[in-house]
C-alpha cells in the first residue's frame, strides 16, 4: 500500500485521543504533528490498525512507546468492545501507530465513531 493522508475517521480519532480532555505530558506536541502525519499501511490486510509516519518529527515528549491515554470503545448500548491505543516511536516523540484492540469475536472492519469512544 502506498502512503496516504489520514482519512477522516483516523484524523477524528487521533484528534480526540490528543484532545485537551485527554491532556497528558507531550500531547500538545503530538497534536501539532497531525497535519504532517500520513498512513504508511495497515498492520494486516483488512485491518483498521495502521502504522503512521510524521514528516519532521516534533520534539521529545517522553520515553514510552504507548501514549498515556485511555480510550474505551463502547457499542450503542454501552457494552465494552475494546480500546484504542496510540503508539509513538521509541523516543515517544512522534506518532507511529493507531490500534483498535477489540474483545469481540470478529475483527472490526471500520474504526469506531467518536461518540462510541470514551476517554478514561
Amino acid at each position: 500500500m502506498a502512503r496516504r493522508p489520514l482519512n477522516s475517521a483516523e484524523r477524528a480519532l487521533l484528534e480526540h485521543l490528543l484532545s485537551a480532555e485527554a491532556e497528558f505530558d507531550g500531547a500538545a506536541e503530538l497534536r501539532a504533528q497531525l497535519d504532517r502525519t500520513e498512513v504508511v499501511g495497515p498492520w494486516t490486510p483488512g485491518s483498521v490498525n495502521v502504522d503512521l509516519r510524521v514528516d519532521e518529527p516534533g520534539r521529545h515528549t517522553g520515553p514510552s512507546r504507548l501514549a498515556p491515554v485511555g480510550a474505551a470503545v463502547l457499542d450503542g448500548d454501552g457494552e465494552y468492545l475494546g480500546e484504542l491505543l496510540l503508539w509513538t516511536d521509541d523516543d515517544g516523540r512522534t506518532l507511529s501507530a493507531l490500534e483498535y484492540a477489540w474483545v469481540t469475536d470478529d475483527m472490526p472492519t471500520v474504526l469506531p465513531p467518536i461518540e462510541h469512544v470514551r476517554l478514561v
